[in-house]
């Protein structure tokens, strides 16, 4: 049975083409990255879910190894798009990381994405996806290979758009060319999908310009560099916090130096009346090369505090120049 949402929920969130497409996402999409997995809480994965799109987040990013288990992720998910309306969702899945023993479930290859991408479907219960992802380069299998794998889904109606993710500017750039000739001009890769923020600026600096060039979109996973762009540990690690757990953020980079610096960039945020989260979260969005931010959430408080972000992509050089003096190489 689906849910009823607010009719006025495409007016609080605004919407950007992907590169030269004309597809158009959130300016903040919602990523099933963690707080997905059959170990946690279905009542408020559902919450999240619906709590998103009834602000105008209507992009859900999931992979085929998000969890845990792997798969987790995608089958939570199932139960919850029952509820929404599907034409007005972009779902995307990604497949390239370890997902089976033996040498066909990794990397690149034609026979791995294919069959991730079927069994991807039959997960999520879906008829297709929006947008499927090769996950990151595979350096053992010629990229001519992995973006036919690519434009034979899209070709299958398995997909409606093709994306890359952890894809460098040069090698974004070859796949791009390569997926344009091989579909005759019919499958351009959609978006890269890039780790970048204020602390972690490799990818971006080099996807951005390339992007730009080959009308390509960007959408930007850990815009928070995994809740260090919070206030979270001001007061300590918190035992529900992803240092505390270990697995994606290590104890040990919540130093004095991480601390100093995240005090005087939440001062620089409280100055222009927004809190640490929301000051990264604009200043991505302030550089219109970037399609989407995708945020990951474990309370819809969360989401609702992330999505105030779009409110203020206005900074001065001086505001920016002081970011830049605290993030720049060596301090973080």
């Amino acid at each position: 049975m689906a849910a009823s949402f607010r009719e006025e929920r495409y007016d609080e969130i605004p919407y950007r083409r992907s590169g030269a497409s004309g597809l158009m996402l959130p300016a903040v999409s919602f990523g099933l990255w963690h707080n997905f997995g059959d170990a946690d809480d279905f009542s408020n994965m559902r919450r999240m879910c619906r709590f998103a799109f009834d602000h105008g987040v209507t992009h859900f990013d999931i992979a085929n190894n998000y969890g845990p288990p792997p798969g987790s992720a995608e089958r939570n998910f199932a139960r919850i798009v029952k509820e929404m309306p599907r034409d007005e969702l972009i779902i995307s899945t990604k497949a390239g990381y370890y997902m089976w023993p033996g040498p066909y479930g990794d990397g690149g290859l034609r026979k791995h994405l294919i069959a991730s991408c079927d069994q991807s479907l039959k997960r999520a219960g879906l008829d297709y996806f929006d947008i499927f992802y090769h996950h990151r380069p595979d350096p053992e299998t010629p990229v001519e290979e992995t973006m036919a794998a690519l434009e034979q889904l899209v070709r299958q109606g398995k997909a409606l758009y093709a994306g890359i993710s952890n894809y460098k500017g040069d090698s974004s750039a070859r796949a791009a060319k390569t997926m344009l000739k091989l579909s005759a001009g019919r499958a351009p890769i959609l978006i890269n999908q890039i780790r970048y923020n204020m602390l972690q600026r490799e990818y971006g600096e080099s996807v951005l310009p390339v992007a730009k060039r080959i009308g390509m979109g960007v959408i930007v996973y850990s815009p928070l560099a995994q809740g260090l762009l919070t206030d979270r540990y001001f007061r300590g690690v918190p035992r529900s916090s992803r240092a505390a757990r270990g697995r994606f953020l290590k104890r040990e980079r919540i130093t004095q130096a991480y601390l100093s610096q995240a005090r005087a960039l939440n001062e620089i945020a409280k100055a222009r009346g927004q809190t640490l989260a929301q000051m990264s979260l604009s200043w991505l969005l302030r550089d219109p090369r970037v399609t989407s931010v995708l945020i990951g959430a474990s309370s819809t408080r969360q989401i609702e505090d992330n999505l105030k972000s779009v409110a203020r992509l206005d900074f001065t050089p001086a505001e920016l120049k002081r970011i830049d003096r605290l993030c720049k190489p060596g301090r973080s």
